[in-house]
């Protein structure tokens, strides 16, 4: 039975019930019958490679089918032509046209993602922590605060973005992260003293039932765990299914859960992806998100900048605006990830910056907290802190926020100003130098 809630603008909010499609459905999604047959059949190409998941609530609630296919929410969860090359686009297009097993598919499917760099940034082999001389696979150890943790059961989302750079953990087994072991996740905080950050991702943790949560996360208020100060949760569940914290049958037992994390001394923040401001506008994720801060939990918000989807610089000054004004915490710009559908998302290191340097010049100091552009690439987190001319040469000006080594952070460096760099690795040492200077030491770790 779908519940009625009250909600600040809307006088009995009813609940819908949750409704999921996936690409053997992606026929069955009504709204989509206004679309021509190309552009559907062209979804059903691109869906067969890339992970595809909507539900109603984004159907129904977020997408502006007037504006289809421009609309930015629709273009953030369906499928579209140029996320594949035209090679794999055209070789999985003359497959489907033959009445393919579902074997075939998998089988050139696979063949295409192995060429899309499924795990950037040395997650595979740089990341992966051991514990008793073994690895401890779900889990990743990048930084010596922090600790990811993939819990088993939180592993794909209520929907899911075209650009996840973690597009990899929901297309088969063997490309994916996770632990279902709570035993052995303390087991490793409780040896790791210097870990002060527990993030649990995925996928979506909040998919999870609150008992699942709870195994997790409850243990943490024991005092062997003092030196987890902060637990992180990323999330896309406050736009894409905010009923989580507002009708879901276990929604008041999952806010009570972060209260006592709260009430234990823990720093409870969700970081919440939010890639436009489109999201923003449901009454009921306006509701969600009062609920979370009245669990004494922080919001902090972060979102990549994607091509065709979120390239105007005043659309992220009003969203950090509002965000801002909701009590939540601008935090980061992200750079799209070297990784799946990055063709179609990606743009010039210098456009990226130019874009937030615009959005930030258009927002007051209690904004300014959020960082970026920034690039999660194998060595840290890489700012792209502007552009300049030094010496008569025009240079890329770059800083780690974060590194796997922290005598690395706040260094600046310089590399050769390329308008048609897109990542750290079309970059090249400034001023006649053969390498970075952290190149050396990265590589041999």
């Amino acid at each position: 039975m779908n519940q009625v809630v009250q909600i600040q603008g809307v006088e009995a909010y009813q609940a819908p019930r949750f409704q999921v499609y996936q690409h053997r459905q992606i026929d069955k999604i009504e709204a989509l019958s206004q679309l021509p047959e190309h552009l559907r059949f062209e979804m059903r190409v691109v869906a067969s490679v890339f992970p595809f998941r909507v539900n109603n609530f984004v159907i129904d609630e977020l997408i502006d089918w007037h504006k289809v296919p421009n609309d930015p929410v629709f273009q953030l969860t369906f499928p579209q032509r140029g996320m594949l090359d035209d090679e794999s686009y055209d070789l999985m297009a003359t497959l489907l046209k033959t009445d393919p097993s579902a074997d075939q598919i998998l089988e050139l499917a696979q063949k295409i993602r192995n060429k899309l760099n499924p795990h950037p940034a040395g997650q595979m082999d740089k990341n992966v922590p051991e514990l008793d001389g073994e690895t401890v696979n779900g889990m990743q150890h990048k930084y010596k605060e922090t600790v990811l943790f993939f819990p088993s059961q939180g592993q794909y989302c209520h929907a899911y973005c075209t650009f996840c750079f973690r597009w990899a953990q929901f297309v088969g087994k063997a490309t994916r992260f996770n632990n279902h072991d709570a035993d052995e996740l303390h087991r490793y905080l409780k040896e790791h003293t210097e870990v002060t950050d527990l993030l649990m991702t995925g996928g979506d943790p909040m998919v999870m039932r609150t008992g699942k949560v709870r195994g997790y996360l409850e243990e943490l208020k024991k005092p062997e765990f003092d030196h987890i100060r902060t637990i992180r949760i990323g999330t896309k569940s406050l736009t894409f299914w905010p009923h989580r914290y507002v009708t879901d049958p276990d929604a008041d037992d999952l806010l009570a859960l972060i209260k006592e994390l709260v009430d234990a001394g823990k720093h409870v923040s969700f970081m919440a992806h939010i890639n436009h401001i489109q999201e923003l506008r449901s009454p009921v994720t306006l509701e969600a998100i009062k609920r979370i801060r009245a669990t004494g939990a922080q919001i902090r918000t972060q979102a990549p900048l994607l091509n065709n989807i979120n390239t105007d610089p005043e659309m992220w000054s009003e969203m950090w605006k509002l965000q801002t004004q909701l009590g939540m915490i601008p935090y980061y710009m992200f750079i799209e990830r070297d990784t799946g559908a990055k063709r179609y998302f990606e743009l010039p290191l210098y456009k990226t910056w130019e874009i937030f340097r615009d959005a930030y010049q258009n927002v007051s100091g209690v904004s300014r907290t959020v960082r970026g552009p920034s690039m999660s690439a194998g060595p840290g987190k890489v700012e792209v802190s502007g552009v300049t001319e030094i010496m008569g040469e025009k240079v890329f000006v770059l800083r780690f926020i974060q590194a796997r080594n922290p005598d690395w952070v706040q260094r600046p460096f310089f590399a050769k100003y390329d308008e048609k760099a897109t990542w750290l690795d079309g970059l090249k040492p400034a001023f006649g130098e053969e390498k970075f200077f952290w190149e050396d030491e990265y590589n041999a770790m």
